[in-house]
């Protein structure tokens, strides 16, 4: 085939031919030389390796963190509790493709290097980071290779030091430190080895190093949805390799081995496109909220436009000086750029104003190496941030570190030779100005490495991160929400309630927020506000199903029983596959004694989820306490063959076995559940109840004392030991 035909006679006399970039060093080359030391590859690596591991090595101990959460601890594709083809048919966050709810983040490898952690290590957050630390250091040893391929350096110097500013850049942090960034670490391995074997392929012509390059392709994609785009920077690759002299579209269209190329990486990315856009099934793009990217919802397309500009400039910032780092940039964070006359147009202005004059002179300069490294480092900032733009489809964010892990690799190219132009400014390069320029590349690494290690810390913990988060964005309603959930979970309520209050404050319509503090009114008894706020939720949300459930379970507090019951069958109109919604309606059937309705709720909340533990143990006690004993036992037994070291099953069989006179069985059935829970004061009691029955006396006393030892004021076990004591009496 043309397309691995080394350069003809007739290439080279057309000027069109594939060059190395010159043995014979230029004056800024020469320069260049004195921008770092010499390194051979090996040690590049291995020196690369593990600066990007120092980086990061704390992170090693955090938790799991924001969308950690929901991605791996609630993800039953991710924990390994689903068939393995599940993960092929679900999103990222253990939702199927076609739920209309699906976020559509299709990355079932990321999944799948979750449910091997949860493997081996369980679920360990240590492990889970430490895999992210080894991921991170291997791609950033792969910057190396790709730095030193691209620039055509076999013992690298700039690319090294391109490399090293990657590795210890701190807008990696989130990738790294949070686990769900593990999609971008992966992404960004097989990117990276996608270029390389491109390289490799027009280097040798070599069909299976094509094929390779493909097959990265496909499994970056597979990984995060933006490993599609190394198509184009391949593509832009191989015109700066292929081509010589100033780029135009006449010169590429001669190259029928360039055209050959492309068609085939144009079949390969319409390929991946029709596969990515089929596994998203009939419904469609995903349906974010307004609270996620306030810019895609503006009415106006000045706003939209303005808007997106200025986020745009706030990403280039972010890898210029990556200051300000923040877990979510949503919900004010940003107000929007409403009118022309807004003094952040003139960031937006200087930003395409830099970005133009790159792009100029990546085409039209007459020197073939800053052609070379403008372009390159140009593409790689820009086509793998393609899918963030909001251009093609509305993402669920506003601005996302994440998504700059490739792109700072482009930047460290463009930096690196601003570098040396600078060097080339010196006279005859005299070793003090050298000095001067070493020290300041030195400044940046030492300055980003500790950025890196210190903003690494705040993600170890929910607690930190969330109160990092209010420094760069105290407008931001989420920032507030999660500071409020955080303490919620510690038991801090006066906290949680105050910053949910802020939260709304920020944002009126913020329904999760007004969902989450009425259940804090809730528990403190403060029914009516708490139905107040839940029905200002679903007249934001009119579909927000866990709103309509706690909605019903405030008014069944209340006795508005009819309403309570209307609530739950609309919690199960918008999520019929809702267990804890089932679990309420039952208790609701079995506060009205309609227990043949109870009974099928309950059974339904098992069916969905069979380790619901407490829709078995009220089931089961309904059964018990409806006379219907021999359905109560059998039942628990049902129970504890899926759940065997659930304590409180053992506890419910044990009463109705002691009930029905067998001693013995329903001894055995206590001793397990204190074993299981040796803490339980009404356990404890319970056998000194069936000991007491039994006229094991001295048994019994010491199940008493034992109850009273963990809760001396426990009232059941000092009646029942007052009785004891007479019944040895007599």
């Amino acid at each position: 085939m043309d397309m691995m035909k080394p350069s003809t006679k007739e290439d080279i006399q057309n000027g069109v031919v594939a060059t190395s970039y010159g043995n014979i060093p230029s004056t800024t080359q020469k320069c260049a030389q004195g921008i770092c030391i010499e390194v051979s590859l090996k040690l590049g690596c291995i020196v690369i390796f593990i600066l990007a591991s120092l980086c990061y090595i704390n992170s090693i101990n955090g938790s799991f963190v924001f969308d950690d959460t929901e991605a791996i601890v609630n993800n039953e594709d991710a924990k390994g509790k689903t068939p393995l083809n599940e993960i092929f048919f679900n999103d990222f966050w253990g939702t199927s493709l076609h739920h209309r709810s699906s976020h559509k983040s299709y990355r079932p490898l990321t999944i799948l290097s979750f449910r091997l952690n949860s493997m081996f290590g369980g679920l360990n957050p240590t492990h889970f980071h430490l895999t992210n630390v080894l991921l991170h250091s291997i791609c950033c040893t792969l910057s190396l290779i790709i730095f030193a391929t691209l620039l055509k350096e076999s013992r690298p110097r700039l690319s090294f030091v391109s490399a090293v500013i990657y590795s210890v850049h701190p807008v990696h942090t989130e990738a790294v430190s949070g686990i769900v960034g593990r999609a971008d670490l992966l992404c960004g391995i097989f990117y990276f080895l996608s270029i390389y074997l491109y390289a490799k392929h027009l280097d040798a012509g070599s069909l299976t190093s094509f094929a390779g390059s493909m097959a990265s392709c496909t499994v970056a994609m597979f990984c995060k949805e933006q490993g599609i785009t190394v198509l184009g920077v391949i593509a832009v690759y191989d015109v700066i390799r292929s081509v010589s002299g100033t780029l135009n579209l006449g010169t590429i269209i001669k190259r029928r081995d360039i055209l050959q190329r492309f068609c085939l990486i144009a079949v390969v990315g319409m390929a991946l496109l029709y596969i990515r856009l089929s596994v998203m099934g009939s419904t469609g793009p995903p349906a974010f909220q307004r609270v996620d990217n306030p810019a895609s919802f503006a009415d106006s397309m000045m706003t939209r436009a303005l808007s997106y500009n200025y986020i745009y400039s706030i990403h280039a910032l972010l890898l210029v000086w990556p200051q300000w780092l923040c877990f979510d940039w949503s919900m004010g964070c940003i107000p929007l750029v409403k009118h022309v006359m807004d003094l952040r147009n003139l960031g937006s202005l200087f930003f395409w104003i830099v970005t133009f004059s790159a792009a100029f002179r990546a085409l039209f300069s007459p020197s073939q190496r800053q052609r070379k490294f403008l372009t390159l480092g140009l593409a790689l900032m820009a086509v793998p941030f393609l899918p963030a733009t909001n251009i093609f489809f509305r993402v669920g964010f506003v601005v996302a570190e994440r998504v700059l892990f490739i792109p700072v690799a482009g930047y460290c190219l463009v930096l690196v030779y601003g570098a040396e132009k600078l060097c080339a400014f010196f006279p005859s390069c005299r070793y003090s100005k050298l000095l001067i320029l070493r020290c300041c590349l030195l400044s940046v690494v030492l300055t980003f490495g500790f950025k890196s290690f210190r903003r690494s810390l705040d993600w170890q913990d929910e607690g930190q991160l969330f109160l990092s988060g209010l420094k760069i964005c105290p407008l931001n309603a989420k920032v507030h929400y999660n500071i409020g959930k955080n303490a919620a979970d510690r038991g801090l309520r006066d906290v949680a309630i105050d910053r949910y209050e802020k939260a709304l404050e920020l944002n009126p319509d913020y329904d999760q927020a007004m969902n989450n503090l009425a259940n804090l009114l809730k528990d403190l008894g403060r029914f009516q506000a708490a139905e107040s706020w839940l029905l200002k939720a679903i007249s934001v949300r009119p579909d927000f199903a866990a709103a309509w459930m706690n909605l019903g379970i405030v008014q069944a507090l209340l006795r508005k029983h009819k309403e309570a019951r209307m609530s739950y069958l609309t919690a199960l109109s918008h999520r019929r596959k809702y267990p804890d919604c089932y679990y309420n309606l039952g208790n609701l059937y079995l506060e009205l004694e309609r227990y043949r309705e109870a009974e099928e709720a309950f059974r339904n909340a098992t069916l969905l989820q069979p380790t619901h533990v407490l829709a078995w143990t009220n089931l089961i006690v309904m059964l018990d306490n409806t006379g219907q004993s021999q359905r109560s036992q059998s039942t628990a037994l049902e129970a504890l063959t899926i759940l065997p070291n659930e304590a409180n099953l053992h506890f419910s069989l044990a009463g109705i076995l002691g009930k029905q006179g067998q001693f013995k069985e329903s001894e055995r059935h206590f001793l397990s559940a204190i074993q299981l829970n040796p803490h339980s004061p009404i356990y404890h009691t319970n056998l000194g109840v069936l000991y007491h029955r039994w006229k094991k006396f001295q048994k019994a006393e010491q199940s008493y004392q034992r109850a009273l030892s963990l809760d001396p004021q426990w009232k059941s076990a000092i009646e029942n030991l007052k009785l004891l004591e007479k019944a040895k009496q007599k």
